[in-house]
C-alpha cells in the first residue's frame, strides 16, 4: 500500500539522550515503487514530469511490473523489490561490493580489513548475508559523504567538485584523546609547547568529536549488484560525547516515506522509512538513573560548594559597598570621525573611598564611525569595572544624598595624530541597584569667530577645561556661588553607557531579617484579632440569650405553651 505523500523535509533533525548510544536501533524499510519498464511505456509528457505523478499510480504500477515479469520481461525475485532491516549503533552490514572485495586476500591491506575478511568468511559459512541491498558504513570505514561536506561555491544545478574537495572530504575526522593535566580534571592543555609530528600532521585536518555512521543502499538493477556508482545514502547519524544526535533525515514517524530517484538510462523510483525501534526504559530503570543523575548532581554541587567556600565576605557594619560593571557602548551625533572617550569616576569627599589599587579612570579604543540614520555612530564595546565603599559618619545624616559622578571626555584624532575636543559630559550614577542604560550629552566651549574653527580644523587645537569635574558643580568646591558668565559652548553629541550596578551592605541582611520578624508578629496579632472578634460575638449571643429567657419567665404562664412559645 503505498503512502498518501511523499516527505520532501530531509533536512536534519537534533536530539539529545542519556542512555547509552549503543541502545539505538532502526528500522529501515526499502522498496521500488516503479521500474525503467514502466516509465518507458508512459506518454513523454508524463516521464517529463520527474516522476513526481508516479507516486499516484502505485497500484497501477504494481500491476504492470507483475504483468511485465510473467511476460517474461526478466524474473525478479520478491527480495529485490523490497526490504526490510533492523540496525544497530555501529552494526556492520555488509555490501556486495564488500563481500566481492573482501574475499580476495590480496586487497586487505589493513587489520581492519583483514577483520572483515573473517567475517565475510564466517557469513558465507553460515548461509551467507540476510541483507542484500541496505549495508551500513560504520565510524571505522574509509567512506565520507561528499553531499556532507562539500559546499556549493557556485548557484550551478550539477556543479562538479574540484580535485582538493574531494580529497578533503574523504580525510576520516578523526577524534583526538583530549586528556587534563595532572592536578584536575578541569584542566586542559591549552598550548603544546612541544609538538610531535604526529600532533603536527593531525592538527592540519580538521577534528571533530563526533562518531558518524551511514545507512547505505544498493539500487542497482536486479543481478548487478556490488556497483559503487548504485550506491546511495540513506541515512546520516551522529553522536558527540554529550548525548546529542543528529539524524538526517530525520525518522519517518507519521511523515511520508523518502523518495530516491536514479539517475542513468534505467531511471527507477524507490521509497523508504526510517523508525526509530529502540527499547523504551522500564519504569525502574527511570527511578534508578534519576536517582543516579540526583546523587551526581548533588556531589557535583558540593564539589562547587568546597571551591567556593562558605566564607562570603562582608563590608564592615554600618558600610555600603558598591560595584559597577559598565560599559561605554557608543557615541554618535559628532562632527569629526576617529573618536575616543575618556571617562572616570569621582568620589564625594567625604564618606566615599576606594580601594588603593582600584583605578577610577579608563579611555577607549579609537573607533571609527559608521552612519545609522542620520548621525555618525561609533561603536565602542569598551568594559570597566569600579568599586568603591561608603561609610556613614556619627551625625552625618544627609551624607547620603551625595552620589558618585561618571565624567566622561570626548575627543577625535586625525590623520596627522592630533586631537580635539568634541564634548563633556557628566552623569550621577544611579542609587538603585541593577541595570541601567544612560545617555550622557556633551558640550564644547566655544571661541568666537571663524579663525578659531579653521585652527580647530587645520591645527587641531580648541579650548579645553583644566579641570573637567568644572561640568558641573566640583566635589572640590565650597564657596556659595559657582559663576560660568562668559563662559560659550555649544551642543555636540551624546555618549551611551550602560552600567550594571551592585550594592551590598550588612544593613540589607538585618533589615530583612526586621521585616520577616514583624510580619510574624503581625501574624500573630491578626490571629489574636480574629480570636478576639468570635469570642466578642459568642459573649453578646449569651447575653442576648439570657435576657430572652428572663423576658420570658417575667410572662403569665397561660400565655405560654408547655414548648417555650407565646399562644396568640
Amino acid at each position: 500500500m503505498a503512502a498518501a505523500a511523499w516527505s520532501s523535509d530531509t533536512g536534519e533533525a537534533v536530539y539529545r539522550s542519556r542512555d547509552p548510544v549503543r541502545n539505538l536501533r532502526l528500522r529501515v524499510h526499502l522498496q521500488r515503487v516503479t521500474a525503467s519498464a514502466f516509465l518507458r511505456d508512459q506518454p513523454a509528457a508524463q516521464a517529463g514530469k520527474d516522476l513526481r505523478g508516479v507516486a499516484a499510480l502505485w497500484p497501477q504500477a504494481t500491476a504492470n511490473i507483475c504483468l511485465l515479469v510473467s511476460s517474461g520481461g526478466g524474473h525478479r525475485p520478491d527480495e529485490d523489490e523490497k526490504e526490510e532491516v533492523e540496525i544497530g549503533w555501529q552494526e556492520k552490514l555488509f555490501s556486495q561490493f564488500e563481500v566481492d572485495l573482501y574475499q580476495n586476500e590480496g586487497a586487505c591491506q589493513s587489520p581492519l580489513d583483514h577483520q572483515y575478511r573473517q567475517e565475510i568468511l564466517k557469513l558465507e559459512g553460515s548461509g551467507g548475508r540476510k541483507n542484500r541491498r541496505i549495508f551500513t558504513y560504520t565510524d571505522s570505514d574509509r567512506y565520507t559523504s561528499l553531499e556532507e561536506h562539500c559546499q556549493k561555491m557556485t548557484t550551478a544545478e550539477h556543479e562538479v567538485p574540484s580535485f582538493l574537495v574531494e580529497r578533503m572530504a574523504n580525510v576520516r575526522r578523526r577524534r583526538q584523546d583530549r586528556r587534563g593535566m595532572e592536578g584536575g580534571l578541569l584542566k586542559s592543555r591549552i598550548v603544546t609547547w612541544e609538538p610531535s609530528e604526529d600532533f603536527v600532521r593531525s592538527s592540519h585536518v580538521l577534528n571533530t568529536p563526533l562518531q558518524t555512521m551511514y545507512i547505505m543502499a544498493d539500487l542497482g538493477p536486479s543481478g548487478k549488484l556490488g556497483y559503487r556508482k548504485y550506491e546511495h545514502v540513506l541515512c546520516t547519524l551522529k553522536v558527540d560525547n554529550n548525548g546529542v544526535i543528529t539524524v538526517k533525515p530525520d525518522f519517518s514517524g507519521l511523515k511520508g516515506p523518502y523518495r530516491i530517484e536514479t539517475e542513468g538510462e534505467k531511471q527507477e523510483l524507490w521509497k523508504y522509512t526510517v523508525d526509530n525501534v529502540s527499547a523504551l526504559a522500564q519504569r525502574e530503570e527511570e527511578e534508578r538513573e534519576q536517582r543516579v543523575f540526583k546523587d551526581l548532581y548533588g556531589r557535583h554541587k558540593e564539589y562547587l560548594n568546597s571551591l567556593v567556600g562558605t566564607d562570603f565576605e562582608m563590608p564592615i557594619p554600618g558600610a555600603l559597598r558598591l560595584f559597577v560593571n559598565g560599559e561605554v557602548v557608543s557615541a554618535q551625533g559628532y562632527e569629526y570621525d576617529n573618536l575616543y572617550v575618556h571617562f572616570f569616576m569621582e568620589l564625594p569627599a567625604s564618606n566615599w573611598s576606594s580601594p588603593e589599587v582600584q583605578q577610577l579612570s579608563g579611555m577607549t579604543q579609537t573607533c571609527v564611525t559608521k552612519s545609522v540614520g542620520m548621525d555618525k555612530v561609533a561603536h565602542f564595546s569598551c568594559p570597566f569595572s569600579w568599586e568603591a565603599f561608603f561609610l556613614q559618619q556619627d551625625g552625618a545624616e544627609d551624607a547620603s544624598l551625595e552620589w558618585p559622578v561618571l565624567y566622561c571626555e570626548v575627543l577625535s584624532l586625525d590623520s596627522w595624530q592630533r586631537y580635539r575636543v568634541e564634548g563633556y559630559g557628566a552623569v550621577v550614577l544611579p542609587t538603585t541597584p541593577g541595570s541601567h542604560t544612560l545617555t550622557v550629552p556633551t558640550w564644547r566651549l566655544l571661541e568666537p569667530g571663524t579663525v578659531a574653527e579653521l585652527r580647530r580644523f587645520f591645527i587641531g587645537g580648541s579650548l579645553e577645561l583644566e579641570d573637567i569635574s568644572y561640568v558641573r558643580i566640583p566635589g572640590t568646591f565650597k564657596g556659595q556661588r559657582l559663576s560660568r558668565f562668559g563662559l560659550r559652548t555649544e551642543t555636540t553629541g551624546s555618549v551611551t553607557f550602560r552600567l550594571h550596578c551592585l550594592q551590598q551592605s550588612r544593613a540589607f541582611l538585618e533589615s530583612r531579617s526586621l521585616r520577616r520578624r514583624m510580619q510574624s508578629v503581625l501574624d500573630r496579632l491578626e490571629g489574636f484579632d480574629q480570636q478576639s472578634s468570635v469570642h466578642a460575638v459568642l459573649e453578646a449571643f449569651q447575653r442576648a440569650r439570657r435576657r430572652m429567657q428572663e423576658a420570658r419567665e417575667s410572662l403569665p404562664q397561660d400565655l405560654v405553651s408547655p414548648s417555650g412559645t407565646l399562644v396568640s
